[in-house]
């Protein structure tokens, strides 16, 4: 990987409700990212954090009777919670009622507006209060919003101010043309391209008339900035000196308004446009939608709780477990469904007695000879590791990683160093825990494990380096 700077994002949260397991997945794959490029010497930036103002957030503290101040406050706190609990500390947890980001907002409107790309009109559409956004007939299932098929959709005619996204169509259509890499996977990518030179782009209002909880339009003091349009900024008011963003991660349902009305306003205002949009598949929980009206939402931190109770593990241990799981077996490519009783399968079978089994029969030997190893000083990510993690792959680097674990048994069933004695058998665990001939060892496993299972890796590592090595207590306790 390239030295310099890397910046990952994640799409930020409503504050309508506490985040699910469906919303940190994504927060999962930035974290991973962000880890390996800090382990490679990169000065990265990991922004995630929460959308605070709009309709849904007005609902929400209605419904919940609190101001809506101390109501979208209270949401964003319990969501940074939530990631705390699954070990991702970004660099910044942005919140759009930030100081800095209204600051930012209105400089990002005044050179859009400097480039004569905003006018007053008036407009007239449905409009689907779940996603906030308006809404065309051909964007409609069955008449229904498909993301929010429930959802009464309102009939809205107001005057807005509009951006004009029409301007920006071959623009756009010629830009992910010439660049594969700007959307991503390729399947959205031809969805993107299919879509621009299919439906002529319609100029977007970016101003509310009658949603008060918002920051403040410059221009009308009874309008208030359009949720979408204001949001889209927190990559760059998070930015610091990153920017452009490396990578941002989105749900496909968030698709058209990164890669089509973002990269026209960052055009508009003149800022370079990011290096990749990337949007992952959904997460659903028994082939159904996650969903508070379904009541089948699961929380991150009681997921963890749950894994840690039933495997008579640690909360930390438990938060690797889930992470090892979602990044892997999750929805990066396609829907992936989710269920405890899948997790459980897989924590049984690639910790428990793939990895687990690995270090305590290792450790037994080592105890056994007595043995101490000086594995290599700053060992790197091996050179697949980061190759798939460049690939935006973070599942097939840990397949990567569990054929090397399936590899080591292999050879030690093969050699069975437990036959041999005083220094034979010191001189073939050195090849199992430091590695030999193109073979990983422990130590190189456990280091790439780091930007996946930080606290897994910590543990296998400190476990292997001695003063004494001794066979202790299974790290992964199986589950029945």
């Amino acid at each position: 990987m390239p030295k310099g700077k890397f910046y990952v994002t994640t799409a930020i949260d409503y504050v309508n409700d506490v985040i699910h397991i469906g919303h940190s997945y994504q927060k999962i794959l930035a974290d991973i990212l962000y880890r390996c490029h800090r382990l490679n010497g990169q000065d990265a930036r990991f922004l995630t954090g929460t959308d605070n103002h709009g309709r849904k957030a007005e609902e929400g503290a209605k419904r919940a009777d609190l101001p809506v101040v101390e109501f979208s406050r209270k949401i964003s706190d319990e969501d940074e919670e939530q990631l705390r609990v699954l070990n991702i500390h970004p660099s910044r947890f942005i919140r759009t009622t930030d100081p800095d980001h209204k600051k930012t907002v209105y400089r990002l409107y005044q050179e859009i507006k400097a480039n004569g790309d905003i006018y007053r009109g008036e407009y007239k559409s449905l409009y689907c209060p779940g996603c906030e956004e308006f809404k065309t007939q051909r964007d409609l299932v069955a008449g229904k919003c498909s993301a929010h098929p429930t959802a009464h959709l309102e009939i809205l005619a107001e005057e807005n101010y509009f951006f004009r996204l029409s301007k920006y169509q071959d623009f756009l259509t010629g830009y992910i043309e010439r660049d594969p890499k700007f959307v991503q996977p390729e399947g959205h990518r031809k969805e993107v391209l299919a879509f621009l030179r299919n439906e002529p782009l319609q100029d977007t209002p970016i101003s509310r008339p009658k949603v008060k909880w918002g920051i403040p339009f410059p221009d009308d003091p009874d309008h208030t900035f359009y949720v979408w349009f204001e949001a889209l900024i927190n990559y760059v008011t998070g930015a610091d000196d990153h920017w452009p963003a490396d990578i941002h991660f989105i749900g496909k349902d968030n698709l058209r308004f990164h890669t089509i009305l973002w990269p026209a306003m960052l055009k508009s205002a003149g800022i370079e446009l990011p290096k990749t949009i990337y949007a992952h598949g959904f997460l659903s929980i028994g082939g159904q939608k996650i969903s508070k009206s379904l009541g089948n939402v699961i929380r991150p931190k009681e997921l963890v709780s749950e894994m840690a109770k039933d495997a008579g593990i640690d909360e930390k241990l438990a938060a690797d477990g889930v992470r090892y799981y979602l990044a892997r077996y999750g929805p990066l490519v396609k829907d992936a469904d989710f269920s405890r009783e899948h997790l459980k399968e897989i924590y049984n079978a690639d910790l428990a007695n793939g990895l687990g089994n690995l270090i305590a029969r290792v450790a037994k030997l080592c105890e056994k000879s007595g043995a101490v190893f000086e594995g290599p000083s700053g060992l790197d990510l091996s050179d697949k590791v980061n190759q798939h993690l460049d690939n935006i792959r973070p599942d097939l680097a840990l397949e990567y990683i569990w054929a090397n674990i399936s590899a080591l048994d292999k050879y030690i069933d093969k050699e069975r160093p437990w036959s041999l004695e005083g220094s034979d058998l010191k001189n073939r665990l050195r090849k199992i825990v430091v590695g030999e001939g193109g073979r990983e060892g422990i130590l190189q496993i456990a280091h790439d494990l780091k930007p996946f299972t930080p606290e897994i890796s910590k543990r296998v590592a400190e476990h292997f380096k001695g003063p004494k090595i001794e066979a202790r207590p299974p790290l992964f306790p199986r589950v029945k």
